[in-house]
């Protein structure tokens, strides 16, 4: 199974964008996973954010299709350790899913049609990072998990 991780506008800091370079690259030794920076609404100043929140729904409605599994990155997600994370992931990859997305939405959340799609919500802390932080963060965590599902020593470091 592929695992897709969908991001809602760019990383500015060159800083980030190296780490999620250097964990996709690393993740890409257990599974085949690739990343996708959908573009930022056009006009989204002049949009309220219920309005901006429906605008990237529709952009992200576009990219999937019924036989993926998606999982939001969300405040009010599942909380979990690292080996429980670990674990989860595995269940998930054994799913009949064609691939697996992990949506990291824009600053407002997301539209309700984008809840009603998501098969699972996880939440990375119950602190709030930037969204170009949350989509680092959430490379370590799978490269983590790959590493825990193989018994390598990288979680022990």
């Amino acid at each position: 199974m592929k695992i897709i991780c969908y991001f809602i506008g760019r990383t500015k800091e060159s800083y980030l964008r190296e780490g999620e370079a250097i964990y996709l690259k690393r993740l890409r030794h257990y599974w085949p996973v690739e990343t996708l920076e959908l573009q930022d609404v056009k006009g989204a100043g002049k949009l309220s954010s219920e309005q901006l929140k429906v605008k990237e729904a529709e952009l992200v409605m576009q990219k999937l299709s019924p036989q993926d599994g998606l999982v939001l990155l969300d405040e009010g997600g599942q909380q979990m350790g690292s080996v429980a994370m670990a674990k989860w992931l595995d269940k998930q990859l054994q799913q009949p899913y064609k691939r697996l997305i992990f949506l990291v939405g824009g600053a407002f959340g997301f539209d309700q049609t984008i809840y009603q799609r998501a098969d699972a919500k996880l939440s990375l802390s119950k602190l709030t990072f930037s969204h170009q932080m949350v989509r680092l963060f959430l490379l370590e965590q799978l490269y983590r998990s790959a590493t825990i599902l193989r018994n390598e020593p990288y979680h022990n470091v």
